[in-house]
């Protein structure tokens, strides 16, 4: 086994006080450190300067997904013990989710969920057990305690889940617990569509203003939609990287994002993806070597060997060690060269993981 395809090769030591707890007040005043591919030159800067590295016709790829309130607190309806849960997915007639309690949940056992105010809201009925040991899960609309909305379906997820759902911080950020603000600021500029079980972390650093600069500057803009699932951040569990499982996500690349990046080639200009969601949706619809209109689930593990077709750039947060989003970001710019650059961050103070400070890599 080469050196870059044993899981740890991509360890680092990473320190408990080096993990943001607490995002800023400002958005763009998150610091920025920025890697250059062709030198391995490191400069330190804000991601306010993001503008400054770029230049007229260049495009910025980001991923609109809307983060869904999706942890859920309840109790087992016939034991009244506690009980937690991470959707995953959700539509009108069933829920894949993930559930944390003590002792062993049965199928069709209910559990009332209950509200932020701590009132009883809604019961799910627990289905059956599905792969990776997540759970479908049904509503019973006949036990909702909540109030319908006045233009939508009692049953709908996203209807539900603005009621009796919580922020689904990861447990690096305050063992998970939500604070005031959380709600809005774990969610980026870009959101729109409804899906994701958590955020697109690179995009928590841009603001209006930060994107009128970038238009003011002639670049140009365009949109991806990936739904971030709960596997994105889980470590590599095995000794090999590719004999990880890689997970899918759905995503989806439009035609007139595919029209922006041909036009971007074309003038010999620079795609910047924000993000490692945005990334894998990109080159997920440039499998065959070009970029086309894609939408569907994808599984694509950007690994060593790799070959981009679709990003020139990217701007992303720091990450956990033993990861599918670290060997991305290694396989873009360099193993030894990432490593490095963590290493030097990690020295200066940067804040890391979904709260922190950002890496750019031109």
């Amino acid at each position: 086994m080469s050196g870059a395809e044993d899981v740890t090769a991509y360890d680092y030591p990473l320190p408990e006080a080096s993990i943001a707890q607490e995002p800023l007040k400002r958005r763009d005043a998150a610091r920025m450190l920025v890697l250059h591919r062709a030198t391995g030159q490191i400069e330190h800067r804000h991601v306010r300067d993001l503008p400054m590295y770029f230049t007229a016709g260049d495009l910025l790829v980001s991923n609109d997904t809307r983060v869904r309130p999706a942890r859920l607190v309840g109790r087992r309806k016939e034991t009244g013990g506690r009980w937690e849960g991470l959707v995953l997915a959700a539509d009108r007639t069933a829920w894949k989710l993930l559930a944390k309690t003590r002792g062993r949940v049965q199928p069709g056992e209910r559990i009332v969920l209950v509200d932020r105010e701590g009132r009883d809201a809604e019961e799910l009925v627990m289905c059956e057990r599905a792969e990776g040991g997540s759970w479908v899960a049904m509503l019973d609309p006949a036990a909702s305690r909540t109030k319908q909305a006045d233009d939508g379906d009692p049953a709908d997820a996203d209807h539900v889940l603005g009621r009796v759902g919580r922020v689904p911080l990861p447990g690096y950020i305050r063992g998970g617990v939500e604070q005031a603000g959380d709600l809005e600021r774990y969610q980026t500029v870009f959101a729109a569509a409804s899906g994701s079980a958590a955020a697109p972390t690179a995009g928590l650093h841009f603001t209006p203003e930060l994107l009128a600069a970038w238009e003011a500057g002639g670049m140009q803009q365009a949109r991806v939609t990936l739904h971030v699932g709960l596997d994105t951040f889980r470590p590599i569990s095995t000794e090999a990287i590719a004999e990880h499982p890689m997970h899918t996500e759905w995503c989806t690349c439009p035609t007139e994002t595919v029209a922006a990046v041909d036009a971007a080639h074309a003038a010999g200009r620079r795609v910047l993806a924000v993000g490692t969601t945005t990334v894998r949706t990109l080159e997920s619809a440039a499998r065959s070597g070009r970029v086309e209109p894609f939408a569907g689930p994808t599984d694509l593990y950007i690994r060593p060997g790799f070959s981009f077709h679709a990003v020139d750039c990217l701007l992303t947060n720091f990450h956990m060690p033993r990861t599918t989003l670290l060997v991305l970001v290694s396989c873009f710019a360099g193993r030894e060269r990432v490593l490095r650059a963590y290493a030097e961050a990690i020295e200066q103070g940067y804040r890391l993981l979904s709260y922190g400070d950002a890496m750019l890599i031109v």
